[in-house]
């Protein structure tokens, strides 16, 4: 039997890639947008989902199972991206962001357990970032909100392991992906002490993502997750110093971690 996923924010990027992928191996995919009246032409089924609104989260997965009788895969994919000194992020930006990064992917846990439970079969996997495992310059909103999704899916894939239900989180690094398009930024103001710095950390941060690794290497790691019996708590995903400034936080005093992100953002 064709396993049924459910990818959010499925439209385009990371999540778009991720669901061709699978729908090319025979998964029976289902992604998400806001506005899935856009996407007609997808290679796979786009529905309504607002992660920030838990009654459209409820209506599609019950779409997807008034059609399919259950749920196997979530890829909790979803997400936002903000820069910006956070001296200067307006306050509502920053909930806004954490409604997005964080209580929405926790609202689409919630509507999908029940019907895993109910199968005892299930696996959930959070997109975070690689961002989220060290504070940014100009990126720690960001940072934060993706490195608390990270902390919550280890607790929450104890507690619904006697489930049969398994939870993993993929962090990829920078992709070639339209996300800079769609990010918050807070404005450049001429007379702001950060004028410089937050100018040119923001060229800096969009040339990483236009020169990013093809999104199509975060839908074959999910591919390999999926088909693990027994997932990983984390996995990275993307080049080998993304990856490998994980492992440099890990075994690297503090001030000496800091100053090479310092001098990597010439700050």
């Amino acid at each position: 039997m064709s396993k049924v996923i459910l990818i959010t924010g499925g439209s385009s990027g990371i999540g778009k890639s991720i669901g061709e992928f699978l729908t090319e191996k025979g998964f029976t995919v289902y992604g998400t947008s806001r506005r899935p009246e856009q996407y007609t032409a997808s290679k796979f089924p786009i529905i309504g989902l607002d992660v920030g609104r838990v009654d459209t989260i409820k209506k599609a997965v019950q779409t997807i199972l008034e059609k399919e009788n259950r749920l196997d895969v979530l890829v909790n994919n979803a997400g936002a991206g903000i820069t910006g000194p956070i001296e200067e992020i307006p306050e509502e930006e920053i909930k806004h962001n954490f409604e997005t990064n964080f209580f929405g992917p926790i609202n689409v846990i919630k509507a999908v357990l029940p019907q895993m439970r109910k199968q005892q079969s299930g696996l959930i996997i959070n997109v975070t970032s690689i961002a989220g495992y060290m504070g940014l310059p100009y990126r720690g909103v960001y940072s934060a909100s993706k490195g608390a999704l990270e902390l919550l899916t280890e607790a929450f894939r104890m507690e619904i392991k006697a489930f049969n239900v398994k939870m993993t989180n993929v962090a990829p690094g920078d992709f070639a992906t339209n996300i800079a398009a769609g990010r918050y930024h807070a404005p450049l103001l001429d007379n702001s002490p950060y004028a410089k710095p937050y100018g040119d950390t923001l060229k800096l941060m969009n040339t990483h993502v236009d020169q990013g690794s093809n999104p199509n290497m975060m839908a074959k790691a999910v591919y390999k997750i999926i088909n693990t019996p027994n997932p990983k708590v984390h996995y990275k995903v993307g080049e080998f110093m993304q990856k490998f400034s994980i492992v440099l936080k890990r075994i690297l005093p503090s001030k000496v971690y800091e100053k090479l992100l310092m001098n990597h953002y010439k700050l």
